[in-house]
């Protein structure tokens, strides 16, 4: 999946501006991991950060820089190198993944609308992707036999359904006000779609 992310990036076409947005959320992303509670090993709770760096960056680059942060969560201590792979496909792939799908199925099938971005891409989304990593999560530690699945359904599900909406709002905030203030950071907001040429009413 890096390797297809690295080929589908347009490394001549980046902007250093854009660029230097992408570094500073890798480091922003690392701190909201470190910032985790858990009091089973597996078992953490903290804010993942894929859909707002999905919709900052692009799907493409979201997914070579949160390897980078997994990288540097592993050699600080906080991820066990063994498993970067699982947690890259939890973590990362599957929200990263879920954001560009709904972003595109929003931009072919509803109107170019600032709040629809906003609150569907950025808070809905966000929201959503975090919550379908956690029960990927909680089945992967069920199907291997690592906690029961009563206690993974009825005692840890609700921490991670509680702690999307603390994702959902995160990422809304955030992207509101990067598009407000920052807009030329956000690869998947065009100015030109969301705000101007506009049919008259």
């Amino acid at each position: 999946m890096l390797g297809l992310a690295a080929t589908r990036v347009r490394w001549r076409k980046l902007d250093p501006v854009a660029l230097n947005a992408w570094m500073g959320a890798c480091v922003v992303i690392i701190l909201f991991w470190q910032l985790s509670g858990g009091f089973k090993p597996g078992l953490s709770f903290h804010l993942l950060g894929s859909t707002a760096f999905a919709l900052l960056a692009g799907p493409w680059m979201a997914m070579i820089g949160m390897a980078i942060v997994l990288l540097a969560l592993a050699a600080w201590g906080t991820l066990d190198w063994g498993s970067l792979g699982l947690v890259f496909l939890i973590c990362v792939a599957c929200p990263v993944t879920i954001t560009g799908v709904a972003l595109r199925l929003a931009q072919r099938f509803l109107p170019a609308n600032y709040f629809i971005y906003l609150f569907l891409n950025a808070f809905l989304i966000g929201g959503a992707s975090f919550f379908a990593s956690a029960l990927l999560l909680v089945a992967t530690l069920g199907l291997a036999d690592v906690y029961p699945p009563d206690e993974l359904l009825y005692d840890v599900l609700p921490f991670y359904f509680l702690l999307s909406w603390s994702e959902a709002f995160t990422t809304g905030l955030m992207m509101s006000i990067f598009v407000v203030y920052k807009p030329h950071w956000v690869a998947t907001f065009d100015d030109r779609r969301y705000l101007y040429n506009k049919p008259p009413l």
